[in-house]
């Protein structure tokens, strides 16, 4: 998302405005505005060439030729959707409008999905049954299962490919024929995208022994049951700058005890805290870790991420904690996939 200022466009100016306005930002799209910034339409230089070629003057208002019915989301919207639609519709500006009508900002194609590429690659553990979650993922895996009408792991690879990382791999086993054939080799989705084939289950960590090649750069590693939108630059960063061996992103969980808890001397009551909530650090399933560490990993053999990061404590290596703070959730459970898609909790 960038700024508006430069691309905003009073509905009273002149085609010769509009194009001076389109020549000074570089951007393909014109804002039209009224006097309180609420967005009537949208002008492009498209829009100008057709209306020139019909008869119009460089003096002639723009009002006449604005796009009034076009493509907007809210502030809330997340990249993943936003990227979504931008290549369903194969444009590369989307403008972003408050509950008022007014215009917040600017999403353009090259800044959601980076020019740079980063280094860094991926590894998301996709090969999961899911057995908690009952008949739901009889005929699919979890992985596939769809939120807001997209899987979550089509989410991820749409935030990840946003963040700038250009390969990754999905480690498969369940049903992994629905995953390949959903995401192919990548190019669908601006990425390169390679299959690491569990014949048994490995756990949350063990395909990483199935890598073709050691990166040279650290290596993000998560979960693909999971619905979020981390900061992925910042969480390479403070791994880079903490020089540890590992980063593990932890979340705040909150829990309320239904009951009063009893503070006790001995058989004396001391004090009664009534239903106090209890908050801890959990592990988010999200890590990144340096590329020597994949040698650890012991091939075909079931084998978890917390117990690399056990590895290097015991090595008196460094392991860091970096706190996500966006939106998370593990859909494990039913009441968590709920949750995700928004429906009512069980009690």
């Amino acid at each position: 998302m960038i700024a508006i200022e430069p691309w905003k466009l009073p509905v009273n100016a002149r085609i010769r405005e509009a194009l001076e306005l389109l020549d000074r930002s570089g951007v393909g799209v014109a804002l039209v505005v009224d006097d309180d910034d609420v967005l009537l339409g949208l002008l492009t230089d498209g829009d100008l060439r057709r209306a020139l070629l019909g008869g119009a003057s460089l003096e002639s208002p723009v009002d006449t030729f604005v796009v009034r019915s076009f493509v907007r989301v809210s502030p809330a919207e997340p990249r993943a959707n936003v990227l979504d639609r931008m290549r369903a519709l194969r444009i590369s500006e989307i403008p972003i409008v408050d509950v008022d009508g007014r215009i917040a900002g600017l999403h353009l194609l090259h800044d959601i999905v980076s020019d740079h590429a980063i280094p860094s690659w991926a590894v998301v553990m996709a090969g999961g049954r899911g057995t908690r979650l009952g008949a739901i993922t009889q005929s699919i895996p979890k992985p596939m299962i769809p939120v807001a009408g997209r899987p979550i792991l089509e989410r991820i690879v749409l935030h990840l490919v946003g963040a700038g990382i250009r390969r990754i791999f999905l480690s498969v086993n369940y049903l992994a024929h629905m995953v390949q054939d959903h995401f192919r080799d990548g190019e669908a989705f601006g990425c390169r995208i390679d299959y690491l084939h569990e014949d048994k289950p490995l756990g949350t960590g063990g395909a990483l022994s199935l890598l073709p090649e050691r990166p040279d750069a650290p290596l993000l590693v998560m979960n693909g049951d999971l619905v979020t939108q981390f900061n992925v630059a910042a969480l390479l960063s403070r791994h880079a700058q903490s020089g540890a061996a590992a980063t593990v992103a932890s979340r705040r969980y909150f829990h309320t005890v239904p009951f009063g808890c009893m503070v006790l001397e001995g058989d004396r009551l001391v004090q009664v805290d009534e239903k106090p909530t209890l908050t801890q650090m959990v592990n988010a399933g999200i890590y990144v870790v340096e590329p020597r560490l994949l040698d650890r990993v012991p091939r075909d053999t079931e084998f978890t991420m917390p117990a690399l990061l056990d590895d290097c404590l015991r090595r008196g290596e460094r392991v860091t904690a970096w706190e996500l703070e966006d939106d998370w959730i593990d859909v494990g459970q039913r009441d968590q996939l709920k949750q995700a898609r928004g429906e009512g909790v069980d009690p």
